[in-house]
């Protein structure tokens, strides 16, 4: 059981467990927004059980750097849908291959699917006559430094709006 932390601001800040999310909130740190079906029981009746919290006081977060490429967050960047073809991507792929001075940055990888991967080979889009679906780009916001909104609760859709991964 996870509870997303917002910010006085409503940015996600943090997931933490549910307990520590209930100890902020019996401590006055924090209100309750979402709770789960299930309530937790203490000694004086039930208690809700948070699903998402909103912090009373706004945290300042310390600047973060871009985030760093992994095979995992290309996926996740581009839905796990080829960008080629749009079918389910299974692996990585350099738009610009390695072999011919492609980087390992966010511009130059894609998600890919089998197919495509071992049809484009060792060459580029020009060579081909292919075009990508969609230009890569590197990823923004809180989703990629908290990594356990990979997979939303579903009471967490309606406050990280355009943040879900």
């Amino acid at each position: 059981m996870r509870t997303l932390v917002l910010n006085a601001g409503y940015e996600p800040l943090a997931v933490v467990t549910f307990r520590r999310g209930l100890l902020l909130v019996l401590a006055g740190k924090a209100s309750i927004l979402a709770e789960d079906d299930e309530p937790v029981p203490c000694s004086g009746g039930l208690l809700p059980r948070p699903s998402v919290i909103l912090l009373h006081r706004y945290i300042k977060v310390p600047y973060r750097g871009a985030a760093h490429v992994t095979r995992r967050g290309v996926l996740r960047r581009d839905g796990h849908q080829c960008g080629y073809c749009g079918r389910h991507a299974s692996t990585v792929d350099h738009v610009h291959p390695r072999s011919l001075g492609g980087a390992e940055t966010w511009e130059n990888l894609v998600a890919c699917c089998l197919a495509c991967n071992h049809a484009k080979g060792n060459k580029t889009l020009r060579q081909l006559g292919w075009k990508l679906r969609v230009k890569p780009m590197p990823p923004r916001g809180p989703q990629w430094y908290i990594t356990e909104l990979e997979r939303p609760a579903p009471q967490w859709h309606a406050f990280l709006g355009s943040t879900a991964a």
